[in-house]
């Protein structure tokens, strides 16, 4: 998609603090963390959400969980802990309809979903 943020993120149209990056995969620092590690890792190609991810992908989402784990270990949390969120359509959380994943840490996180 011409217009969605994080698309034009992945091509480099919009500069990021990037973290790691690779063929079909892009992780970076969140303009707006909600932590002091906040990384955003999405799929260079615009899938809109979780619910379009097919075997087509051919591995994508262990591509994706690749670089969440890389993404920890660059930001010095791998060993001490972080949260995975990944929000689905609107009811979801979701905001911007590229699929991403936010990996979260660098203090004690409280358990929201109690």
């Amino acid at each position: 998609m011409k217009d969605c943020i994080f698309c034009r993120i992945a091509r480099g149209d919009i500069p990021s603090s990037k973290v790691y990056e690779t063929e079909r995969v892009v992780a970076f620092d969140d303009i707006n963390p909600m932590a002091p590690v906040h990384v955003i890792v999405i799929p260079k190609e615009h899938i809109a959400t979780l619910m379009e991810i097919t075997e087509t992908e051919g591995g994508l989402m262990t591509e994706i969980v690749a670089a969440v784990q890389e993404a920890a270990r660059l930001k010095g949390v791998d060993r001490t802990g972080f949260r995975v969120v990944v929000n689905c359509n609107e009811d979801g959380g979701q905001v911007i309809f590229h699929l991403h994943v936010h990996v979260l840490g660098g203090r004690k996180l409280q358990d929201e979903l109690g």
